[in-house]
């Protein structure tokens, strides 16, 4: 199976991504490599490497990035009899011959597509807490005396 190459059309070149169905043979050949944003979070969060590959095999695609060859994909964690923990995890696409899995986490909102900048913000403040302040106008504080 051909990787993603630049096709020609006009003076356009447009790179070709590719879907969740498409990188799942090299998923089940053992061809993809685990990043260390996935082994810290299986380690804080406490599920495996297995669980990981369950969750790709039985999950669905949120977002693709084509620019940056990535995809977010929602899958499970399953235990039995009836527990199914949401498990998100990042995919990059690059090299045609294996499939990098860039992070895994569990999230807060399962069913949130996160933009590429929130991604880059996950990857690289990863374990560092962000922190989010609303603040008022500045009349509805206080007066200061």
């Amino acid at each position: 199976m051909p990787g993603p190459r630049l096709r020609q059309r006009g003076w356009v070149c447009v790179r070709k991504f590719r879907r969740l169905t498409d990188l799942l043979p090299h998923l089940r050949e053992g061809r993809y490599r685990l990043g260390p944003h996935v082994a810290k979070h299986m380690l804080q969060e406490g599920f495996t490497e297995l669980d990981v590959l369950r969750a790709l095999e039985w999950g669905r695609e949120l977002a693709i990035y084509p620019e940056d060859q990535r995809m977010l994909v929602l899958g499970y964690m399953i235990f039995p009899p009836r527990l199914k923990l949401p498990l998100h995890v990042v995919l990059e696409y690059a090299t045609p011959r294996h499939v990098d899995i860039v992070t895994a986490f569990i999230p807060k909102e399962p069913y949130r597509v996160y933009s590429r900048a929130r991604l880059a913000a996950i990857l690289r403040f990863d374990g560092a807490l962000e922190e989010v302040r609303w603040s008022r106008p500045k009349e509805a504080y206080p007066a200061w005396d």
